[in-house]
């Protein structure tokens, strides 16, 4: 059914999910502007006015008087609506709702008839088929979406079908059937084709709010986070657009302890440049800090090195001049550098980049004979700069060296000149680090967009402590338009 399917895909441009979390606060906003409701209801009205269809009406039986013929008793049985096609359509919304209009619409119909009547000297009758055209159908509707516990509830404010005309095709039938047939049966007919409508709109937005319903309610990230996608308030509709806000913060999966002490401070907003766009997504500097919050209490910020472009490192005979004695004591050993962030790295959002101070400490193992000797851990201040990018439908990101300083945490084999090993650092951190860093960050992660559509020419904007996502949108043809909703909700599941 048209109008609804159009509208669930409105609301799953930023899919409800439970929450590990309920906030009053939303971190990511949605904004889909007139643009992005007109390509929505370009791209459904016509594919999906066709699951209106069949409709099967009831019979009509009716006794008429006929001029000349008397009283005739007909029956239209098997009235069935076989297409319907919208002329004009248009969307918009306010504070009423979103009113979805189709104007100009037609209608194909097929229906047998039969008619019977007595004369003085037996009775007559003649049976046949007939086609059916509507003209001048409009259909209105007005929906309402509401936050109902983190989810979205789908209702119908107001509904409405109308027809102006209808022509009728008769085959077979004597010359008066015609006229009386029309002249009976005209408006109970339209009446008929607008009940049966109306009635189909009803049960559709019904079905289509239970499948909101239904719908799993976190978009998993990996197998340690997911990304909490809750409604905390009911969506706005304004000047043809509509608003929506939802969590938007990490959650960490299997247990481990999610972040829980975000709070949304007051951001001067940050507005798309150039041409419209269709969507706008909005993400406060809080979604990016509590993913670092949920990596860093799942241990995932730690590696061991034991590979690297310039392998001289991973062998003691490579610190030979710059650390004399780890070489003298354990000559020609293979060495493994355990890297490990030592407390949660905090994202900062500015015009233009994004900047991020990362303390980690990096132990000296060496492998002597089988065993694992621990011999020194060097401490890293690592500051960082870097840039967010879209990859389909994925924000992404990389960093680069800003400056890091280094400190000696401890040694099992004396002092060392950390002069000496400042350069050995930078290698380390230009040729292992960073590059290990920005491997999972173009991974990225989901932004709220359904499955079988894809941002095109995204702009991306970073200012006061937000990241700002313009873009329109594709629909690729991957998936059927009917079939995303469950899609949806089987994709969510694993």
């Amino acid at each position: 059914m048209a109008p609804a399917a159009l509208f669930i895909v409105l609301a799953l441009f930023s899919v409800p999910t439970d929450a590990q979390i309920k906030s009053d606060e939303g971190f990511i906003s949605v904004f889909i502007s007139s643009k992005g409701l007109g390509f929505v209801k370009d791209l459904l009205m016509h594919k999906a006015v066709s699951s209106l269809t069949p409709i099967e009406l009831q019979p009509i039986e009716k006794i008429v008087k006929i001029p000349l013929v008397g009283q005739v008793d007909i029956l239209l049985s098997n009235i069935t609506i076989l297409s319907v096609g919208v002329g004009t359509s248009y969307v918009s919304s306010g504070g009423a709702g979103v009113v979805i209009v189709a104007s100009g619409g037609t209608a194909n119909m097929s229906m047998n008839w039969k008619y019977s009547y007595d004369t003085w000297l037996f009775p007559i009758s003649d049976k046949g088929a007939a086609s059916v055209q509507v003209e001048g159908m409009a259909m209105e509707l007005t929906l309402g979406l509401k936050d109902q516990n983190g989810t979205l509830s789908l209702s119908l404010l107001d509904w409405g079908c109308f027809v102006k005309d209808i022509f009728v095709k008769l085959d077979g039938g004597a010359t008066w059937f015609y006229q009386g047939l029309v002249d009976a049966f005209k408006e109970q007919i339209a009446s008929a084709v607008e009940d049966s409508v109306s009635k189909r709109i009803r049960e559709g937005i019904i079905k289509l709010d239970s499948l909101l319903q239904s719908v799993p309610k976190e978009i998993p990230v990996d197998h340690v986070a997911a990304l909490n996608v809750t409604f905390v308030k009911d969506p706005v509709s304004s000047n043809s657009s509509i608003d929506f806000e939802i969590n938007g913060l990490f959650t960490a999966k299997d247990g481990i302890p999610a972040p829980n002490n975000y709070h949304k401070k007051h951001r001067a907003p940050v507005s798309c440049t150039g041409p419209a766009k269709m969507i706008e997504i909005s993400l406060d500097e809080n979604v990016f800090n509590s993913a670092t919050s949920v990596y860093f209490k799942a241990d995932s910020m730690s590696w061991i090195v034991n590979k690297m472009p310039d392998q001289s490192l991973l062998n003691t005979a490579g610190w030979k001049y710059i650390v004399p004695q780890l070489y003298n004591q354990y000559p020609d050993d293979g060495v493994n550098l355990n890297i490990s962030v030592s407390s949660q790295p905090m994202l900062r959002i500015a015009d233009d980049k994004v900047d991020t101070t990362i303390y980690s400490d990096m132990i000296i193992d060496v492998l002597d004979s089988g065993e694992v000797i621990q011999v020194a851990c060097i401490s890293l201040v690592i500051n960082a700069t870097g840039s967010v990018q879209i990859s389909k439908n994925n924000l992404t990101g990389s960093f680069g060296l800003t400056e890091f300083t280094m400190s000696l945490k401890w040694s099992n084999i004396g002092d060392l000149d950390m002069h000496q090993v400042q350069a050995a650092m930078s290698t380390v951190i230009d040729t292992v680090f960073l590059p290990y860093l920005n491997l999972h960050l173009a991974k990225g992660f989901p932004l709220p967009v359904l499955p079988g559509f894809t941002l095109e020419n995204a702009e991306i904007i970073c200012r006061n402590s937000q990241v700002m996502v313009c873009s329109d949108v594709v629909h690729t043809g991957e998936y059927d338009l009917y079939k995303l909703l469950p899609l949806w909700v089987n994709m969510l599941s694993i």
